[in-house]
């Protein structure tokens, strides 16, 4: 447990040096501004013509997120969505701003790429980068839509104020970036918001008991027998949501690392689901 919790952090460390370096290297050299909170530190920073780091405001603007995070979606990932706000924060002041390129466009999508690698592999680890991510979570939680709706509407703000005050050329650039990161995320972790996790195994009673102790998620059971062998399993089926995904497969690792696990999008769910 506590080589995954070491190895966990090392992942979201490097997630947090990468978002680091394609901000400070590629994007703010270029004045294209990043998505959620970091773009939104990016732009504070630009008005107040620098007198404020982007690292500082990212810090700041964080503080209410995570207790909001705390509070409605779970210790665990806001903990470590904490940690990867503050290596962010770290980073962001200790790497010297340095332009590479006079290319807007270059900046652009290789700043947009760097992010998208450091976002989705947090994700993919069951951690995020804060800010937008916990709100975009917890709005989603409270209507049930999807949380790439509260992206978008939440970066169109980051977009208008930056076209607003510094010019619509860099505004459409940003959505270059904002375009580039969000494809890219979702090829590295999966983009549904819900998803059904099948599980085959001959232990069900274990299996069980431990989601129950580290998930708030009902479990169906059925009957089940694997066609080349006869024997008699029983397959759980359990809806989550992505930031529980990490969780669930080492659950299911440690309890039947024989387990067959077929994980599919969810469209949507009709009846009682648990948002909090």
């Amino acid at each position: 447990m506590y080589w995954l919790k070491f190895k966990k952090f090392i992942v979201v460390l490097i997630g947090a040096l990468l978002m680091a370096i394609a901000m400070n290297f590629f994007l703010i050299p270029a004045n294209v501004y990043a998505s959620g909170f970091a773009g939104a530190a990016q732009l504070l920073s630009s008005i107040l013509g620098g007198k404020i780091s982007t690292g500082v405001f990212l810090f700041i603007l964080n503080i209410p997120v995570a207790i909001l995070g705390w509070k409605k979606i779970g210790k665990s990932f806001t903990l470590y969505s904490i940690i990867s706000v503050l290596l962010m924060s770290f980073f962001l002041e200790v790497i010297p701003i340095t332009k590479y390129s006079d290319d807007i466009l270059l900046n652009a999508v290789f700043g947009g790429v760097l992010v998208a690698v450091g976002v989705g592999i947090t994700l993919k680890w069951g951690a995020s980068t804060g800010g937008l991510d916990i709100i975009a979570m917890v709005l989603s939680r409270m209507s049930d839509k999807p949380v790439g709706t509260y992206f978008f509407a939440l970066n169109a703000i980051i977009i208008i104020t930056a076209g607003a005050l510094f010019g619509w050329e860099k505004a459409l650039y940003t959505i270059v970036a904002l375009y580039a990161t969000s494809k890219l995320i979702d090829t590295i972790h999966t983009s549904h918001v819900k998803l059904t996790v099948m599980i085959i195994t001959k232990k069900s009673h274990e299996m069980k008991k431990a989601i129950h102790e580290n998930l708030v998620r009902g479990i169906t059971i059925l009957p089940a027998k694997g066609s080349f062998t006869n024997e008699d399993k029983e397959m759980l089926m359990i809806v989550i949501t992505r930031y529980e995904l990490f969780d669930l497969e080492r659950i299911i690792k440690s309890v039947d690392s024989n387990a067959f696990t077929n994980i599919v999008e969810t469209v949507g769910v009709l009846g009682f689901f648990r948002k909090d």
